[in-house]
């Protein structure tokens, strides 16, 4: 748990309350640890406190609330946008937008507007993103659970949560990455990573895997990118020679406005910068104005990948269990959970691409 801001995390006993209506008990198999939480952690990312952080996460079903349409002995993986399903962006397919949902993230409770945690002196901690992985049981709304087989080992379906849901579909639905495209993908840790493997899958045929880090530039090029690339003053240059004058389709994970920058700066003309990471909410980026129309030029955004969680999880599972999207490759290790802060300074060094918290 999460006291204040810089951390460090603390394991602590709980209680956790019985699921409400529409809700689950989860016994957490795998949770990932993901830039998201770092944001919270350094405070980037205000988010109120205590919480219970871990936003990608998979499990079994233990107890159901009435009307979740969940059983026990259910095999879920959890995201991070607990969708209603009648908002208006639901409504439209745009489930990642839902309201409810973003609103319930931001005060930290579940969907329904209850918090499921109690410490000794009565105090209501809050949950992450309506999942609360770094734990060994959470209570979640049966909306943030996707149905998964239960021959998936839950070490990877935890990845599917977040880092498979942004990356892929970044790459599929906001980029809209088609065969014969040129790709290049800004940041290469498991989001990224999961933007390259799915570029492949859908038919790219250059992708070039940038990174400040060399070791994570060279993983890329065992997962089938075909160039890489160090991230720096030079890096536009680099991309638009390699890729004969700029990427049809750059997709920036790192949450860095003046990375944003430079992607949109190798964008080829006709091209789409799509960006998917969290910048701080105070940073600003500038633009040349007169090349967005001139050179029809596409700057979008993509929150959880423009995915639908439900619709998309079983979809990139059978990739990945047709070897097709091998986000196994994503994983650098996994943690019990007191060595949660370790794992955090490794993610945050660039020394760990995807390590999970595997609880018990």
């Amino acid at each position: 748990m999460l006291t204040e801001v810089g951390g460090p995390l603390e394991v602590v006993e709980l209680e956790l309350d019985p699921p409400g209506p529409g809700e689950l008990l989860v016994r957490v198999h795998a949770t990932g640890l993901c830039h998201s939480d770092l944001s919270v952690i350094d405070g980037s990312r205000l988010r109120p406190l205590p919480m219970v952080l871990g936003h990608e996460a998979a499990g079994e079903v233990v107890e159901t609330g009435p009307g979740s349409g969940f059983a026990p002995g259910n095999h879920v993986v959890l995201s991070f946008v607990p969708a209603c399903g009648a908002c208006r962006p639901c409504a439209s397919g745009r489930q990642a937008l839902c309201e409810p949902g973003a609103a319930a993230n931001r005060e930290g409770t579940l969907l329904g507007g209850h918090r499921r945690w109690t410490l000794p002196d009565g105090t209501r901690p809050n949950h992450h993103l309506g999942v609360s992985g770094f734990a060994e049981y959470t209570v979640v709304s049966g909306r943030s659970a996707t149905l998964v087989p239960p021959d998936l080992p839950l070490d990877v379906a935890a990845l599917f949560g977040c880092a498979v849901l942004t990356g892929a579909g970044a790459a599929f639905y906001s980029a809209r990455v088609e065969p014969g495209d040129r790709v290049a993908v800004f940041g290469l840790g498991g989001v990224g990573l999961a933007a390259v493997l799915a570029a492949l899958t859908a038919g790219a045929t250059q992708v070039v895997a940038v990174d400040v880090v060399e070791h994570k530039r060279k993983l890329a090029l065992t997962l089938g990118a075909t160039h890489e690339t160090a991230g720096g003053p030079d890096v536009v240059t680099a991309v638009r020679d390699l890729t004969g004058g700029g990427a049809d389709k750059v997709i920036d994970t790192t949450g860095v406005a003046a990375v944003l920058e430079q992607a949109y700066a190798a964008t080829a003309v006709g091209g789409t910068t799509v960006t998917v990471g969290l910048p701080h909410p105070d940073r600003t980026i500038t633009l040349p104005a007169l090349n967005l129309v001139a050179e029809e030029r596409t700057l979008k955004g993509s929150y959880l990948g423009s995915c639908v969680p439900r619709r998309d999880v079983p979809r990139f599972v059978d990739l990945y269990r047709a070897g097709r999207l091998p986000v196994d490759g994503l994983l650098s290790g996994r943690l019990a959970l007191e060595d949660v802060n370790e794992g955090f300074a490794k993610l945050a060094s660039g020394e760990a691409v995807r390590q999970v918290v595997v609880p018990g």
